[in-house]
């Protein structure tokens, strides 16, 4: 059933609030699908999952941290070793480069250490503003929405905000949500973009917030066609 076409302010909030706890009953277990076990690997990985997948970053991850475990180690690493063993990820060149330069960031201007603001994680080498939240939201509990393609798909389909700039989409869904709410808020969106809420074909008739959505029709509303789309599982 599509939202009202005159939508008040409070009518967008109650909504928005609905989906949210629908979609927080329909994926209990939502969290961040790249293995980490501290704040350094977190940064690190989230920088690594740049076109590509995370069962590919996690499949990586061991022997990565294994080599290096902290950014000392990593801001020293050989260039070609560090190379060979993100190579599977792709843009492996590129991406060891942020790494080197990442690393020796938080060595020369933190301790070594992942701050844990904003303002600090956005100045580091290869870090915007969606991985500083990734960062910020699951190894600090520092609320934070993370506007990748999912979320920004998402957030347009619920009619939330029409903005496509990640930056300000990010403000204008923020302002629908307690501060609180923010971090477990990306991963319902995720988590129902990857499995449900596809870009070509959303499974609009095994959709749980189906009835909030203005969208609704955009792909198939038959439950059995709709079914057939479900992914039982995301990008990991």
């Amino acid at each position: 059933m599509p939202a009202p076409t005159a939508e008040t302010r409070t009518g967008l909030v109650r909504r928005a609030r609905k989906i949210d706890r629908v979609l927080g009953e329909t994926y209990p277990d939502a969290k961040c699908e790249l293995d980490f076990d501290d704040p350094f690997q977190l940064l690190v990985v989230t920088v690594l999952s740049a076109q590509t997948t995370d069962k590919r970053v996690n499949a990586v991850r061991p022997t990565l941290f294994a080599a290096y475990p902290d950014a000392r180690a990593m801001a020293a690493a050989d260039r070609e070793t560090l190379e060979g063993i993100i190579g599977p990820l792709g843009f492996f060149r590129a991406k060891t480069e942020s790494l080197l330069k990442l690393s020796a960031a938080l060595v020369e201007d933190h301790g070594g250490q992942v701050p844990p603001r904003l303002d600090d994680l956005v100045k580091l080498p290869g870090v915007g503003r969606k991985t500083a939240n990734v960062v910020l939201g699951n190894a600090f509990g520092i609320p934070g929405i993370t506007v990748d393609t999912h979320f920004g798909r998402l957030a347009r389909r619920f009619g939330w905000t029409e903005e496509t700039d990640p930056v300000k989409a990010e403000h204008a869904v923020g302002d629908l949500f307690e501060k609180r709410d923010w971090t477990m808020l990306s991963h319902h969106l995720i988590w129902h973009g990857r499995r449900v809420c596809h870009k070509q074909k959303p499974a609009c008739g095994a959709c749980t917030v189906a009835h909030w959505c203005p969208s609704y029709g955009e792909g198939p509303t038959d439950p059995e066609a709709a079914a057939n789309l479900v992914k039982t599982e995301g990008r990991a």
